[in-house]
C-alpha cells in the first residue's frame, strides 16, 4: 500500500493521520540513540508542587477562554505514537505539568499557565514578581493561584528578565500603572529594555507574526498528529498584552540591589537570548536564575519567526560568568521556562553543559566555515559530542543544531554562501517552471517523487514538489505529495518548532491559508510605548518609494500634547526625520496630539478621518501631506508562504 496520498480526498484524509514505515523506523532508531531515562526531569518538574486548578484554565472578564491545557489530554499516554518523535513527546509531557511550585525558601514559581514561568519571591513586606507572563489574564490567574496557597502580601516590585513579550506582557495582571507611578511598585528591567521590547514588534512585526504561526503551531489542532508542544512550553495564550515602563534600569554589567529585604545581584547578558536580558543571583536564598539563557533545551540562535541573530559566543561567556561567580554559592538554579535543578554539583554540571553547548556550536561552525564550508554544508555535518548529546536538556526541542549552525554562519558571513551561482539566483516563482521543464514535466516529477516518498526521502520530495507547486499552484497531486512529505518530516522532528512548521506547511498546502490566521492583535500599551522616532521609522518603511520618487516635501510635525517637534523630509523616495528644524521653510505643518496618533496606530481611526474631524490640523500646502498618505503601503500579514 502506498502511503503517499492519492487524488481521492478520502484517501488523503486517511493518509494524513498515519506515519509511514520510514517514519516508524526513524523513531525506533531515535529511541536507540536517546539518553537513558533516569526520571530526574519528571521528579524535578514535580518537586515542590503545591496546587493548581483543573487544566490550568484561564478566562477573561467576558468568559472567553484565554488558556487551557485540556486539549493536551492525549499526552497522558506515556508511549509516544508513531506520529511524534519519542523525545519531543517526552518534553511535551513534561511541559504539561502545571501549578504552583516551591523552588526554595521564599521563591515560588507558577508553571504551565503560559508559555513562560512566573517567579514569585516573598520579600519582608511584599512580593517580587519576575516575568509576569504574556498577558494580563494568565498573570492575574497565576498570582491568584499563589495567593490561594500563601499568605497575602502586596506586590512591591516587578522584574522583567528580558525584552520578549512572554516575559512582560502580563504586568497589568499583577500591578497597576497607578501603583507604579505612585511609587508603590518598582518595575526593574535591563538597560535597553523598552527600545528592544517595542521595536521587535514594530518594524518587522507583520511578517514575524505570520512566521510565528509556523514556529509555534498556534493555528494547528492539538492532537498527536498536529501541535503537541512549542519546545519552551505548550503554546502562547490568547489574552491582553500589556506593558508598564520600567522605573529602574540595570545599567552596569553587575549591580546589587536590596528589594524589600531581598538582596539581588543582577548580571546583564546583552545580545544573548534577547538583546536586553539579565540573570539574577540571590545570595541569602542561595538561588540562581538564568532567565532564558539556561533552559531545558538547546535554544534558538535565530528563531524561525525571525529576529536578529544572537551571539552564541557571548551567550556561552555569560553562562560561564554565572558558573564561576554564583553557582558555587547556589543550591538551586532555575529559569523562566521549564523546571529547576537542585544540588550544587548538579547545578555546576548543568551550567557547564549549557555553556559548552553554545560554545561548541559556535567554535565548530567557525572552524568549518574557515575551511570554506557553507552554512548548509556545516549544518549537515555538525554533530554534538557524546557528552552533550547524552543530556536531555541539550536536545533541540526549540532550537536545533541545524538552524543554529546556519545562524552562526549568518552572524559572521551573512546570507551569501560565497558561491556566485547563488548570488543572483532566481526566486521560486521564476525558477519553479524551469525546474519542471528540465525534469521532464510535472507528471515525470510526480512519478519520481512517489518512488522517493516510498523510500522515505521526504526532504528531497518536499524540495522537488515545492518547485512544482510554485510552477503549478493548482496541481493538486503535487500539493498533496509535498504536504505528505512535510507531514512525515513533522512527525519525525524532535524540535517542536520544526514539527509545527512542517505540519502547518502541510495543512496550508492541503486546505489553503486561513484568511484570518495572520491577524496580529495590537496591544494598546505596546502602541503607546512606541517612541516618536520609532513611529517615524515605521512610517518610512510604509512609503512605497517608487510612488514617491518624484516628490520632495518638507513636513514640520508637532505633537501638541507633548510639545515635541520634528522635521520630516520626503525626497528621492525616502522619508527621513530629525529633531533639528528644516533649514528651508516647511511646506506644511502637521499638528496633532500623540493620543490621536495612538488611536490611528490602534486602527481606531485613520489619518484622513482625523483630518476631517479636526484632530489633525494641516497648516500650509495640505495636499503634500495627502500625497504622502497616498504612498503608504498596508501590511495585512495575510500572505502565502508555501505557495506563490
Amino acid at each position: 500500500m502506498s502511503f503517499a496520498p492519492s487524488i481521492s480526498p478520502s484517501e488523503n484524509e486517511h493518509a494524513a493521520r498515519f506515519a509511514t514505515p520510514s517514519t516508524v523506523a526513524a523513531h525506533q532508531q531515535a529511541i536507540r540513540e536517546l539518553p537513558p531515562e533516569d526520571h530526574m526531569d519528571e521528579e524535578e518538574a514535580r518537586r515542590g508542587f503545591i496546587g493548581t486548578v483543573p487544566d490550568a484554565e484561564v478566562r477573561d472578564a467576558y468568559g472567553k477562554l484565554v488558556w487551557s491545557v485540556a486539549d493536551y489530554g492525549f499526552l497522558n499516554d506515556p508511549v509516544a505514537p508513531a506520529t511524534a518523535h519519542p523525545s519531543l513527546w517526552r518534553q511535551a509531557r513534561l511541559n504539561l505539568i502545571h501549578g504552583l511550585f516551591k523552588v526554595t525558601e521564599r521563591i515560588y514559581q507558577v508553571r504551565g499557565f503560559d508559555l513562560s514561568n512566573m517567579t514569585i519571591i516573598e520579600g519582608d513586606a511584599g512580593l517580587i514578581i519576575i516575568d509576569p507572563l504574556t498577558c494580563r489574564e494568565t498573570a492575574h490567574a497565576a498570582l491568584d493561584l499563589y495567593l490561594s496557597h500563601r499568605p497575602a502580601k502586596p506586590v512591591v516590585a516587578v522584574i522583567y528578565s528580558h525584552s520578549h513579550a512572554d516575559h512582560f506582557g502580563g504586568v497589568k495582571g499583577v500591578t497597576t500603572e497607578a501603583d507604579v507611578r505612585a511609587g508603590k511598585v518598582a518595575v526593574i528591567a535591563p538597560f535597553g529594555f523598552m527600545e528592544e521590547a517595542v521595536s521587535e514588534n514594530v518594524m518587522a512585526g507583520t511578517v514575524m507574526w505570520r512566521r510565528a504561526q509556523f514556529q509555534g503551531g498556534s493555528t494547528l489542532a492539538r492532537n498527536a498528529c498536529c501541535q503537541i508542544d512549542a519546545g519552551l512550553g505548550k503554546t502562547g495564550p490568547r489574552g491582553t498584552v500589556t506593558l508598564i515602563e520600567p522605573t529602574l534600569l540595570i545599567r552596569e554589567l553587575t549591580e546589587t540591589h536590596v528589594i524589600d529585604g531581598i538582596e539581588i545581584v543582577f548580571q546583564l547578558t546583552p545580545e544573548s537570548e534577547a538583546p536586553a536580558e539579565m540573570h539574577f543571583f540571590f545570595p541569602q536564598l542561595r538561588a540562581l536564575n538564568l532567565a532564558e539563557n539556561g533552559t531545558r533545551t538547546l535554544h534558538n540562535l535565530c528563531p524561525l519567526r525571525g529576529a536578529q541573530v544572537r551571539n552564541a559566543r557571548l551567550w556561552s561567556n555569560y553562562l560561564n560568568e554565572s558558573l564561576e561567580r554564583y553557582a558555587p554559592h547556589a543550591d538551586v538554579v532555575f529559569a523562566q521556562h521549564h523546571w529547576p535543578t537542585w544540588g550544587n554539583a548538579r547545578i555546576a554540571a548543568f551550567i557547564e553543559q549549557q555553556r559548552d553547548l553554545y560554545k561548541f556550536l559556535h567554535d565548530q561552525t567557525v572552524r568549518m566555515m574557515n575551511h570554506g564550508l557553507t552554512g548548509i554544508e556545516i549544518a549537515e555535518q555538525m554533530r554534538l559530542p557524546d557528552s552533550l548529546a547524552s543530556q536531555w536538556h541539550a536536545r533541540g526541542y526549540y532550537g536545533t543544531v541545524s538552524h543554529n549552525v546556519k545562524a552562526i554562519y549568518q552572524f559572521y558571513l551573512s546570507w551569501y554562501d560565497g558561491n556566485p551561482s547563488n548570488l543572483h539566483a532566481l526566486p521560486p516563482e521564476m525558477s519553479g517552471p524551469r525546474y519542471v521543464e528540465y525534469m521532464g514535466g510535472a507528471q515525470a516529477m510526480i512519478e519520481r517523487a512517489h518512488r522517493d516518498f516510498e523510500r522515505g526521502e521526504y526532504r528531497w520530495v518536499a524540495q522537488v514538489m515545492n518547485h512544482l507547486v510554485f510552477a503549478e499552484p493548482g496541481n493538486r497531486e503535487a500539493r498533496e505529495l509535498c504536504a505528505a512529505a512535510l507531514e512525515q518530516m513533522g512527525f519525525q522532528a524532535e524540535s517542536a518548532t520544526w514539527r509545527n512548521a512542517f505540519l502547518l506547511g502541510a495543512r496550508e498546502l492541503r486546505e489553503g491559508r486561513a484568511s484570518t490566521a495572520a491577524v496580529n492583535p495590537r496591544s494598546a500599551d505596546m502602541v503607546c510605548a512606541i517612541s516618536d522616532t520609532l513611529f517615524f521609522d515605521y512610517l518610512a518603511i510604509r512609503v512605497d518609494g517608487l510612488k514617491a520618487q518624484h516628490m520632495h516635501s518638507r513636513f514640520a510635525w508637532h505633537f501638541t500634547d507633548t510639545g515635541k517637534r520634528y522635521a520630516l523630509n520626503l525626497q528621492h523616495g525616502a522619508l527621513t526625520h530629525s529633531e533639528t528644524p528644516h533649514v528651508m521653510p516647511a511646506h506644511v505643518t502637521v499638528s496633532l496630539s500623540r493620543a490621536t496618533l495612538n488611536r490611528i496606530l490602534l486602527a481606531q481611526t485613520t489619518f484622513p478621518d482625523a483630518i476631517a474631524q479636526g484632530h489633525i490640523v494641516l497648516d500650509g500646502e495640505a495636499d503634500r501631506f495627502t500625497a504622502l498618505l497616498a504612498t503608504l503601503d498596508r501590511f495585512s500579514g495575510d500572505f502565502n508562504v508555501v505557495e506563490p
